[in-house]
């Protein structure tokens, strides 16, 4: 499939991590399934806040006002992004942190003798808040398995694990590990049907693949700014019917109403401004007449371009002796996410081999996709090597990893 028309270094222009060097060499940032590099439009807000002066909340001062308004302002530009209601979106320290805190508060209307069904194929950060809280409440633990030759999940099985008994089904939109894209909607409907609530971690799918939060049926939907283009923000967002009712831990005197009850203590709220130039920047690589529509053509466009270079890679790797690629099969939809080990070398001799010889950056070990590496038997040995594309890498930079690659192997 030819690329789609894409103007990569009008992309690149955004990023000024893409200047550095190292030995000489201008970096190839290949890492960022563990987090992007952040655009400027994103670090020119979070600096312009700061330097017009902060303030916390409710203050009658004007810094308080700016505030409180930069933070409207960036609900509403998620749940564009997420197709979602502004007063469904809250935000915290990280994905994780609110996912603790979600599932902590949710489990309270647990009782022994319910179950809740977990996903092998899942980083920790959506399978252990929910674990540690069936511990506690004596709930029962199911699990979506999968499948260690295709890397998806065993959806088939559906019916053997989501019962009456089901309360939550916690499952990822996409693999941070192997890139495997899952069939939420699958797993919601049947769900649904029992009524138990589905908690999807988007965190990895978030920038590459346009997301409808009641689209794919989430009740619960997480992700993280980091991963696209902005800072270390957590953003959860929560149907407007459970949020109401969901039972945060919280201070007394902290607010009752959502989403504020779940942002516990004072937010990052220079952070909150940059994620909401961070979504900003998507929306202008896209074409349309509300902010809405121009985020689906942008993701849609970064979805092509990324998707046509990793098919560049993973085509080359399966021609080269002695290396193993860990993909779902053509044409099961996946992420840029590429997870590869080479016979002979471990994950992170290959990675420093990779960034002192050559100046590329790509990642290894089993980043909280830990189920998956024990059941595929590479959890002590390294785990994975992981490359991954964002939309201001080049075909020139993937030409430069494949022949460092060969080079390597020789």
């Amino acid at each position: 499939m030819p690329i789609k028309p894409f103007d990569v270094d009008r992309v690149r222009e955004q990023f000024p991590a893409l200047n550095r060097t190292h030995r000489g060499q201008r970096v190839v940032y290949l890492d960022g399934p563990g987090g992007s590099q952040v655009c400027q439009m994103a670090i020119d807000a979070i600096t312009g806040y700061m330097s017009r002066g902060g303030a916390n909340l409710h203050g009658a001062f004007p810094t308080s006002v700016e505030t409180e308004n930069i933070i409207a302002e960036t609900r509403y530009t998620v749940a564009q992004f997420l197709n979602v209601r502004p007063e469904e979106v809250a935000f915290g320290a990280n994905m994780t942190t609110l996912n603790m805190a979600i599932a902590r508060a949710l489990s309270r209307t647990w009782n022994a003798g319910d179950e809740i069904v977990l996903s092998e194929l899942d980083h920790r950060a959506n399978v252990d808040p929910w674990l540690l809280a069936a511990q506690d409440k004596g709930v029962t633990v199911k699990w979506l398995t999968v499948d260690t030759e295709t890397f998806q999940l065993e959806l088939h099985l559906l019916d053997d694990v989501i019962t009456e008994k089901t309360k939550l089904v916690a499952v990822g939109l996409s693999s941070n590990a192997v890139g495997t894209v899952t069939n939420v909607r699958q797993v919601a409907d049947m769900a649904h049907q029992v009524g138990a609530l589905v908690a999807v971690d988007a965190v990895h799918a978030a920038p590459h693949i346009s997301i409808d939060r009641d689209a794919i049926g989430a009740d619960i939907l997480v992700c993280s700014a980091y991963k696209f283009f902005g800072p270390h923000v957590g953003i959860a967002s929560i149907r407007a019917d459970l949020f109401e009712r969901l039972e945060v831990y919280k201070l007394n005197p902290a607010p009752v109403q959502y989403p504020d009850k779940l942002e516990t203590g004072t937010q990052n709220h220079a952070g909150v401004a940059g994620v909401n130039a961070a979504i900003s920047f998507i929306s202008i690589l896209g074409k349309g007449t509300t902010l809405r529509e121009k985020l689906v053509d942008a993701m849609m466009t970064i979805e092509h371009y990324e998707d046509n270079l990793a098919a560049r890679i993973r085509n080359e790797l399966r021609t080269l002796p002695g290396l193993t690629l860990y993909a779902a099969p053509d044409p099961a939809r996946k992420t840029p996410t590429v997870a590869f080990r080479v016979k002979g070398l471990t994950p992170r001799q290959l990675c420093e081999k990779m960034v002192e010889s050559y100046g590329i950056f790509v990642a290894d070990g089993d980043f909280y996709a830990t189920t998956l590496a024990e059941k595929i038997g590479i959890h002590t040995s390294g785990g994975w090597i992981r490359a991954g594309l964002a939309p201001y890498n080049t075909i020139d930079e993937i030409d430069a990893f494949l022949d460092a690659l060969r080079r390597i192997i020789r």
